[in-house]
């Protein structure tokens, strides 16, 4: 059997380092209309037995490993919303598992079944909309793939696979009637690019949800958790690359700032100008780690009308196992002392191939280390940038209405979404979603469709 070096899972971090007992897991122009009244919190849990905790309560179990299995979850729960198809996933997960699960095997299967995906039919009788959601699968098995190159035996080819999917979806958004808006963001000195899909080409002012994706998630994510339904229920979505994601990490080599509403506000800005959008009806929506970037924003920018942390998130760090955190002392020279001479040479393979991918959002040289499957050797300042999320001492500035979501055996950031609820003084709302309906786990990867119900539901209440 191929050598079982476990997948970065989508969200995850390193539990387990060094020998510790553990195992992977785990992102202007109107004036905003007057706020009503304050109105009391409220708390919806939805029912459910506890079932026995584990790598995937409620049989989920694709892959005996989390990470891998996370990440299985994720792109099959898309079916139902167009960005994967069941039995092409079931397939894929078959023939990983025959092969011996690996980083290599799990690569390397996703990555041919998104190249068939995107190749024209030899007979060219597919249709528009026949090849639209296929490409849109395609985008989805790539960014599957995407996840675990880092430790595969081709992590240099990370950055054209990243662009292998980012073609399919910009062929998927081509294909689409009306086709998204695009553009390039001004964001500092950095094109920052948007899609704005709309529900007709009318022209009519709309609500409109700015949907973020989280520390490893790609735009295909943004259609599965939001999109599709938002254009379903009239609305406008606007996608985009922060700094950290997308075309802004793989291309442009921008890692992630702790300051997200100046990404925000000039996603605003471009938003404000167009005549298609209704301006006192912007909601920010943020899934995974975004739900920690979006809350900052909204913590600083004025002109949202509401708020949605998906989940509730006030320090990314914390996401990280105690091992991996006691590692960052005062000073980067004790830091990087204690990382190059101690960490790093009793590192497993496994353990390694986490953190790069974990880390590689954060600090350019890491990424540009891991694409030569090599491990990066500053850790002080990675992760005193994820440190610096944290924005406990800023969630009270939040005015707007904010929905908190939390996932029953939430295994990336325990009890942080009820701690976030806890510490707003907004108008607010705390939901959690339960295995009593498959949608438990982070970011409910086998019910996006419940997720989406919950989302726009109460967006429609409250903006």
């Amino acid at each position: 059997m191929a050598d079982q070096t476990p997948g970065p899972s989508r969200r995850g971090a390193l539990a387990g380092i060094v020998g510790a007992a553990g195992a992977a897991v785990a992102a202007g122009c109107t004036a905003p209309k007057p706020r009503p009244a304050r109105r009391p919190a409220t708390v919806r849990t939805s029912p459910a037995p506890a079932p026995k905790p584990g790598p995937a309560p409620g049989v989920m179990t694709l892959f005996d490993d989390e990470g891998f299995n996370f990440s299985g979850l994720w792109a099959l729960g898309g079916a139902g919303q167009g960005t994967a198809d069941a039995g092409e996933v079931l397939t894929a997960v078959n023939a990983i598992n025959k092969a011996g699960l690996s980083a290599q095997t799990y690569t390397q299967t996703f990555r041919r079944l998104g190249d068939r995906l995107t190749k024209e039919p030899d007979d060219d009788r597919s249709g528009a909309e026949t090849m639209r959601f296929r490409v849109l699968r395609g985008a989805q098995y790539y960014a599957q793939a995407l996840t675990c190159v880092l430790g595969s035996d081709e992590p240099g080819s990370e950055e054209a696979l990243y662009q292998a999917g980012r073609d399919a979806w910009d062929a998927f958004c081509r294909l689409c009637d009306p086709a998204p808006v695009t553009d390039n963001v001004t964001y500092e000195s950095t094109p920052l690019p948007v899609w704005l899909f709309r529900p007709d080409s009318s022209g009519r002012a709309r609500p409109t949800v700015i949907l973020t994706n989280g520390s490893d998630g790609q735009n295909v994510d943004m259609w599965t958790y939001g999109v599709r339904t938002a254009l379903d229920r009239g609305w406008n979505a606007l996608v985009y690359d922060g700094p950290g994601q997308g075309q802004l990490l793989f291309v442009n080599r921008v890692p992630f700032t702790p300051s997200w509403e100046r990404v925000v506000s000039p996603v605003l800005d471009w938003l404000l100008a167009r005549s298609d959008v209704n301006g006192n009806k912007i909601a920010l929506a943020g899934l995974s780690m975004a739900g920690n970037l979006t809350a900052r924003a909204a913590a600083f920018e004025g002109r949202i009308a509401a708020l949605v942390a998906m989940p509730g998130l006030l320090e990314p760090w914390l996401g990280f196992p105690k091992q991996v955190r006691e590692i960052l002392a005062a000073t980067k020279d004790e830091t990087n002392n204690v990382w190059n001479k101690e960490v790093v040479p009793k590192l497993s393979r496994t353990d390694a191939a986490i953190l790069k991918k974990r880390f590689e959002p954060f600090s350019v040289p890491a990424m540009l280390a891991a694409r030569q499957g090599k491990l990066f050797t500053d850790f002080y300042t990675p992760a005193k940038l994820i440190q610096s999320l944290a924005m406990t001492n800023v969630v009270g500035r939040i005015k707007v209405p904010t929905l908190v979501l939390d996932y029953e055996f939430e295994q990336f950031y325990p009890g942080q979404a009820r701690q976030m609820f806890e510490a707003l003084t907004a108008p607010k709302e705390y939901v959690r979603l339960t295995a009593a309906t498959g949608a438990q786990l982070h970011c409910s990867p086998m019910a996006p469709q419940q997720h989406c119900e919950v989302l726009f539901d109460w967006l429609q209440r409250t903006v």
